[in-house]
């Protein structure tokens, strides 16, 4: 078996979707030395180019040598190598582990092009460890899943192809070709749960069931056929469930749906929406806080990277608001005036969008608030006074994007409200016509595009 690896490995490769290249995730360990290898082996049958990308963390004092040999193995086997050096700083509390895995697979999502593939070492045994970790933390089908053999990866694929093979067939052909590679002391600290597992616990399942890594990787292939079910069940029932709003989903359409296919549902729309999913606790906490809450009520539910909040029917799944912005006045007399917290910049324009500076058409200048109450707004001067929360109710603008909205004053009165509106004070006496102009920043405030301010 471990002799005729090469030829395997290029059998699970003919399946792959077309590539311009493909990358291995070389760490310099004995898996990615031996998938290295391997591929090396049959590289002229290749379809796409192949190179090799090293991520060093910056977490171990020896990680600039480990680079090193990773450098100096890719120049003798003459494959392009491509290294990112990472400052990681895990905060208290946080695992090093999950922190080094999460920046190495970002970073590699960010290196790949347009339908590139990369290719990580995972094996039988570290697919049945990762079944065993879903299992005991209670973990439904998708984790159960464990590591699928391709799935997408920033612009292009991620490929596991080794998960057929032990550990001990890549060892034996790591031995039997020579191969040098590194040892992780990390990779014996039983203070990580898989260390814990793979030094502990699955040596003694092997001497009562010898099959069980096998076994184990079987039932996660099973669990992963039962998930695509459920995906396609939910892909099927989210345009039923959208909202009214752009991305959000509705919540009287939801509750038409049984509770199985209702979670499928969220989850498939948090996937989507390219935001972290919700643990079961939070999970159930959106089903019976946000979405059985009064209309009229600002329900929030939280977790790292993703916020779920309600308005009226809707149902939004939202990156982290940033800090409200500080009530004291912002003095605001010449040119573009920048905004805190990601919210842009105002702009003072003539009708036909000519710049005009504040304080020539209102001396001294204009002064900008944020999150101010029981405003009132004349829309025209022969218009009508409406109260600032009438109007925002009327747009159907949420309370909790309100306090973010720029307030423009002349002195003690509004004069805009954002883009939204223009307000004229029963005393508006200026000279000139104007309008604002806010740009917010869209990547890092996407939600204000959903709303006309």
């Amino acid at each position: 078996m471990p002799a005729s690896l090469p030829e395997l490995l290029l059998s699970r490769l003919a399946p792959l979707p077309a590539a311009p290249r493909g990358w291995i995730a070389y760490s310099g360990g004995m898996d990615s030395s031996v998938l290295l290898h391997a591929m090396v082996a049959v590289r002229d049958r290749l379809s796409f180019d192949l190179g090799a990308l090293h991520i060093d963390h910056g977490l171990h004092r020896d990680s600039r040598a480990w680079a090193t040999h990773c450098a100096r193995t890719c120049e003798r086997l003459r494959v392009p190598l491509r290294t990112r050096r990472l400052a990681l700083t895990p905060s208290r509390g946080e695992s090093p582990e999950a922190v080094a895995r999460q920046a190495r697979y970002a970073s590699m999502a960010e290196l790949l092009g347009p339908d590139e593939l990369l290719f990580t070492a995972q094996h039988r045994d570290d697919q049945a460890e990762t079944l065993l970790l879903a299992l005991l933390r209670g973990s439904g089908p998708a984790g159960l899943a464990a590591m699928p053999t391709i799935a997408p990866l920033g612009s292009g694929w991620l490929v596991r192809p080794l998960l057929a093979f032990g550990r001990a067939e890549l060892l034996a052909y790591a031995e039997d070709h020579k191969l040098s590679w590194l040892e992780d002391p990390g990779n014996r600290d039983l203070g990580f749960d898989r260390n814990f597992l793979r030094h502990r616990v699955f040596p003694r399942l092997a001497e009562r069931w010898p099959a069980c890594a096998t076994s184990l990787a079987r039932s996660a292939a099973h669990c992963a056929e039962a998930q695509a079910i459920v995906d396609a069940a939910a892909r099927n029932a989210l345009p039923v469930a959208t909202g009214r709003r752009p991305g959000t989903l509705s919540i009287r359409h939801l509750l038409t749906l049984e509770l199985p296919l209702r979670k499928a549902v969220l989850r498939q729309w948090f996937r989507d929406q390219g935001r972290v999913p919700p643990d079961s606790r939070h999970l159930g906490r959106i089903l019976t806080e946000a979405m059985a809450a009064r209309v009229d009520a600002n329900p929030l539910v939280a977790w790292p990277g993703c916020e779920v909040r309600r308005y009226r029917d809707d149902l939004f799944a939202l990156a982290p608001l940033p800090p409200l912005p500080a009530p004291d006045p912002i003095h605001w007399r010449r040119g573009v005036l920048p905004l805190p917290e990601a919210l842009g910049c105002l702009a003072l324009l003539t009708p036909d969008g000519r710049a005009l500076a504040p304080q020539d058409l209102f001396p001294p200048g204009l002064v900008v608030r944020f999150g101010v109450r029981g405003l009132v707004c004349r829309q025209g001067r022969d218009g009508r006074q409406h109260s600032l929360k009438k109007l925002f109710q009327e747009q159907g603008v949420p309370p909790w994007v309100r306090p973010y909205i720029p307030l423009v004053f002349a002195g003690s009165d509004l004069i805009a409200v954002g883009n939204a509106w223009t307000c004229h004070p029963e005393d508006a006496a200026w000279e000139r016509e104007f309008c604002i102009r806010w740009q917010a920043e869209a990547d890092r405030w996407p939600v204000l595009d959903l709303f006309d301010i």
